[in-house]
């Protein structure tokens, strides 16, 4: 039975709905209610239940009062007989009533709600922002936005449960100690209601301060996982220059500036602690005076006296607790305000309402006057794709030339949709990318870039996220198709785990840079997507895997519309057409004889420059094109 009960409050809520997630609110309230919406009947219950639990407690420390009074006057021969029914409906409500109640709230809160509402938030803000813009993530350390994700589905969890359970608890406990006061005399309350008053003095003091420290301290929290999150994913850099220091230094003035807050905090705790004790100390000998003066006046009796000191003693006991309580509740304020200031920022590529999958019948590509310059105003007139127009037919290979910041990536970064265009069209097969979906639109393309990062998990995985429906034999023929297979079959991770199973660490770093790219290349082998991006593809192989890989790159091509990037002329100068990019503006095109055969062009002027197939600098005087 009791595992039934705890199975059903454990599935009450989807922690994984499949819906994808709209954009929270960015109010703190609102983005509260957002996630808090499917959780307001176990909410209503615990409250219901915490309400009922406090009015309980208080009544078994007034019947305690009452039994004190009839102790003292009772005949013992026959106290029993005489109260044998109010004894067992104080054991009933002792012993089932209150404990059931008890059980009951610390069912909904254990089962139906401390895993499941923070599992759900974060489920929801990690779908959200993964689908938040290249632009947002350039912008923003990796490991800040995890902390963020996962402070804030805490932060939203603790304030609504300490307000429905914990607050609402007290508060009725409160009133109900203060209606038990009132019944026995008045006067007897006057205490009571002097501590509250210096109570809340003291709350609204201390809780605002500590919120907005404990606001600091989330801030300063995620900033350090930021920057040691950075540290760690660039430790090849990090080694490579001989800068362990001076990354020590870069987490320390971090640090320092969180353990500051901390302190900061610490200080306001301590505070706090010295104001709240004085307040106790005043009510318990003010309780404990009080009781006894009007016992000596014969206005309540002994058992009054017990009920008040002990319901005062068990107050005391919470007082401490309850102004942590609240502010802990002004800290997960901060941080759940922390949180939306990055998971309710808006998506700056958005599908429409009425986006629907691109159909790629032919492969044509048309940049219909393009302009972009990535969100900043244009100076001088100067943009990084400034009109530019160009036509890519079915089953055309072409390669984008051009010095550094010409424009060449920048265009197809627009074709994959990582940035909308300021204004233009760039359309696929007649169909506006803008109106396609981007999860769409990026299954019809295949991209193999110079710098390949891989996922830290098994080679498997990494080649079949291709393509995740692929067969064993598909992902085995795909590595061998970009010669991966041998180097493969010998790779052993530090788990013990072998070949297709081995992890490749974070980025891949457990690889090298050739076998990254040919693990990448396997990968868009088997995407087999119709339209094919490659930058720089071959840039970290060896000549002779080099050579064999682009036979089965010229076979991959075959019967799909190709854009290669490269800064190694000698890799494109077969392409079908080459264009020449300076400025953010198409300056020459044909193919490599053609543009060759312009003497003072840009594109014979480059390949007079090349050195061992890369580019030189412009500085360094080259000889004449060859006629």
């Amino acid at each position: 039975m009791r595992t039934w009960l705890y199975r059903w409050l454990e599935n009450r809520v989807s922690s994984f709905p499949p819906e994808l997630p709209e954009k929270p609110p960015a109010t703190v309230w609102g983005f509260i209610r957002h996630f808090s919406r499917p959780f307001y009947p176990l909410l209503a219950a615990g409250f219901v239940l915490s309400l009922a639990s406090s009015v309980i407690e208080v009544w078994v420390f007034s019947f305690v009062g009452k039994l004190v009074d009839k102790l003292g006057s009772a005949d013992r021969a026959t106290f029993f007989a005489e109260n044998k029914w109010e004894l067992l409906f104080f054991l009933f409500m002792a012993l089932f009533v209150q404990q059931s109640v008890n059980i009951s709230a610390d069912s909904i809160e254990n089962q139906g709600m401390r895993g499941n509402y923070a599992m759900r938030i974060r489920w929801l803000a990690h779908r959200y922002m993964l689908r938040q813009s290249m632009e947002f993530f350039h912008n923003e350390f990796a490991g800040r936005i995890a902390t963020k994700v996962m402070q804030a589905a805490l932060g939203v969890r603790d304030v609504v449960m300490k307000l429905t359970q914990v607050i609402a608890w007290v508060a009725m406990f409160v009133v109900s100690a203060f209606t038990a006061f009132i019944s026995n005399d008045w006067r007897l309350a006057i205490p009571l209601v002097l501590w509250l008053i210096l109570y809340a003095i003291t709350m609204r003091h201390f809780v605002p301060k500590l919120g907005k420290l404990s606001e600091r301290q989330a801030d300063m929290r995620s900033l350090v996982t930021g920057r040691i999150v950075d540290t760690y994913t660039n430790m090849p850099t990090v080694k490579l220059f001989a800068h362990a220091s001076r990354e020590d230094e870069y987490a320390k003035e971090g640090m320092s500036w969180m353990l500051d807050a901390v302190h900061r905090s610490m200080r306001v705790s301590t505070d706090m602690n010295l104001a709240l004790n004085a307040i106790n100390a005043m009510l318990l000998t003010g309780t404990a005076a009080m009781a006894v003066w009007l016992w000596h006046i014969e206005a309540i009796t002994v058992g009054a006296i017990a009920f008040s000191v002990g319901l005062v003693y068990r107050m005391l006991g919470m007082a401490h607790w309850v102004l942590w309580e609240i502010a802990g509740l002004f800290e997960d304020f901060g941080v759940v305000k922390d949180g939306v200031d990055v998971v309710s920022r808006e998506h700056l590529v958005k599908d429409k309402p009425a986006a629907r999958p691109l159909a790629v019948q032919d492969g044509e590509i048309v940049f219909d006057h393009v302009h972009f310059n990535y969100g900043k105003p244009v100076e001088n007139g100067r943009e990084v794709l400034a009109g530019l127009t160009l036509t890519i037919k079915p089953g055309e290979k072409v390669g984008l030339v051009g010095r550094s910041g010409a424009g060449k990536s920048t265009l197809t970064n627009l074709l994959l949709r990582f940035y909308d265009i300021g204004s233009g069209r760039i359309a696929i097969d007649g169909q506006d990318i803008s109106d396609v979906t981007q999860e769409s639109l990026r299954a019809a393309i295949g991209v193999v870039t110079q710098d390949t990062s891989l996922l830290h998990r098994s080679v498997r995985d990494n080649i079949r996220y291709g393509r995740p429906d692929a067969s064993e034999a598909d992902i085995i023929a795909a590595a061998g198709k970009a010669h991966a297979s041998e180097f493969i079959a010998n790779l052993v991770d530090p788990n013990g785990r072998r070949g297709y199973e081995a992890h490749v660490g974070e980025r891949g770093v457990k690889l090298s840079g050739g076998q990254r790219q040919r693990v990448a290349i396997a990968r868009v082998l088997l995407k087999n997507a119709p339209i094919l991006i490659l930058d720089e593809a071959t840039s970290a192989l060896d000549s002779e895997v080099e050579a064999a890989i682009q036979e089965n790159l010229n076979a991959l091509m075959e019967g799909k519309t190709v854009i290669a990037v490269a800064h190694r002329l000698s890799t494109i100068a077969a392409m079908d057409r080459l264009i020449v990019m300076d400025k953010g503006r198409i300056v020459e095109e044909g193919t490599h004889a053609e543009l060759l055969k312009r003497k003072k062009g840009i594109y014979a002027s480059l390949w007079a420059r090349q050195s061992g197939g890369f580019l030189i600098p412009e500085d360094i005087k080259a000889p004449e094109p060859a006629e």
